[in-house]
């Protein structure tokens, strides 16, 4: 009979925000958020501000609804907050057709993609010295 091992967990404080049906599809989004995955909201805010991607200002709004649940209901040092997670899917498709040549058509596919985005308190690490 061995001991039975303890599973310590602990709890990791993190903050969730999902924006659904936004209009573009998932091949443009996720470059966009791999850049800003491991970043301080603060600085992932700024360079989504100065983005010249039509899509960077609802991911903007996504992460400062994430920021404002941190701050309201869970009492989070948004100076401290970095984004762990954030990732796309897939949403509906909403199919078109276009007139073409010699009364053919061709479809249209305007596809919709859904965003979460994961916040979490960055953890201060103690320093134990200085390399001289």
């Amino acid at each position: 009979m061995s001991k039975k091992k303890k599973l310590i967990k602990t709890k990791e404080k993190i903050v969730k925000s999902v924006n659904k049906n936004l209009r573009t599809s998932t091949r443009k989004l996720k470059p966009i958020l791999k850049a800003i995955v491991g970043k301080k909201v603060e600085i992932a805010i700024r360079n989504l501000t100065f983005s010249e991607k039509r899509i960077s200002h609802d991911i903007k709004k996504t992460i400062s609804s994430a920021v404002a649940n941190a701050e309201n209901n869970h009492q989070y040092d948004i100076d401290k907050l970095i984004i762990k997670e954030a990732y796309c899917g897939k949403q509906i498709v909403m199919k078109r057709f276009r007139p073409r040549a010699k009364g053919r058509a061709s479809s249209i596919k305007k596809p919709y993609s859904n965003l979460t985005i994961i916040l979490s308190e960055k953890k201060e690490m103690e320093k134990h010295g200085t390399k001289s």
